[in-house]
């Protein structure tokens, strides 16, 4: 078979592949950044990339970040995505005025278009407990029941779960929580139930007929290394339709639920930020809206006078 032809960059190309690894190479190494965060920084400067096209970074304005952005909101772009692309831009050139002598950082003063507030999705208790409660009899089965419970246990995030490692879970499932390092590098330990112990417990004494003898990770794939999130993914997705879930089953539904239910139950706001790991309160505050919409639905079913018509005037 013939040899693909290695693409030819252009100089300015050239220059911002140079930049662009550099600035991967700070988040990773000074920010401590994990390499998930860091490609998530580069698909959104990558983005910058095509539509500057040959125009050298150094020679971009504000009109010019203002057009694209305005582009890429004309494309569907929602309010959020621009203003995290924004924030990658910005802090990119501010990386440039650092290390690469750029006198102007064209991104500053700019806001993304407002986006209509939507509320995260949860699951309902009754929809978590028959996502989490599969039948659980091959390794395979085993090691996605405890992935679930250790998901609607815990609120832990995809990327904290499948970076979490065998020995360190050991420790942790004795005193009865779950050591992991979330976004910014930040630890935080949180409960475990005990339908998770039981669960990661029953995954941990089969976990060797999976895994290669000399990986670390947790939770294994087929191939005996550690699973990716696009596996966790999918196998939620699977078995969400074999449990009879109308909703579109992904991780972060399970993160929401687990969030949801603990605050419906205790009220606890600060403690439910802690157990997340958000930085600010004002993120986690988006649950109390959800708890307020179960509310109003328990309202409305009970209360002989919710959402009834006025009578006719006589």
């Amino acid at each position: 078979m013939p040899k693909t032809a290695t693409p030819v960059l252009s100089p300015v190309e050239e220059v911002n592949q140079h930049y662009l690894q550099g600035y991967l190479a700070w988040l990773r190494n000074e920010k401590r950044y994990s390499d998930l965060t860091a490609e998530n920084y580069a698909r959104d400067l990558r983005r910058l990339f095509e539509l500057a096209a040959d125009t050298p970074l150094a020679n971009l304005k504000i009109q010019h970040i203002r057009r694209y952005i305005a582009q890429l909101h004309g494309k569907g772009l929602g309010g959020r995505s621009l203003a995290r692309m924004l924030s990658a831009w910005r802090g990119f050139y501010t990386y440039l005025m650092r290390d690469h002598s750029y006198t102007d950082n064209p991104c500053v003063g700019l806001r993304a278009p407002k986006s209509p507030k939507t509320l995260p999705q949860a699951l309902s208790p009754d929809e978590a407990a028959r996502l989490v409660d599969i039948p659980a009899d091959t390794p395979d089965e085993l090691r996605d029941k405890a992935i679930f419970e250790l998901f609607y246990s815990s609120g832990l995030r995809l990327a904290e779960l499948v970076s979490l490692d065998c020995e360190a879970m050991r420790a942790d499932i004795a005193d009865g929580e779950v050591r992991v390092t979330g976004k910014g590098s930040k630890t935080r330990i949180v409960p475990l139930g005990s339908h998770a112990i039981t669960a990661l417990q029953a995954w941990l004494a089969v976990r060797i007929q999976l895994a290669n003898s000399d990986e670390t990770a947790l939770f294994v794939g087929a191939r005996g290394s550690r699973i990716t999130p696009r596996v966790v993914q999918l196998r939620m997705k699977q078995w969400g339709i074999r449990q009879g879930l109308n909703s579109n089953v992904h991780p972060h539904l399970l993160r929401h639920s687990f969030a949801t239910h603990v605050l419906q139950s205790s009220g606890d706001l600060r403690a439910v930020q802690e157990m997340l790991g958000h930085a600010s309160i004002s993120t986690t505050q988006v649950y109390t809206h959800l708890d307020f919409q179960y509310l109003s639905k328990i309202y409305d079913a009970a209360h002989p006078r919710a959402k009834k018509k006025n009578p006719e005037k006589i």
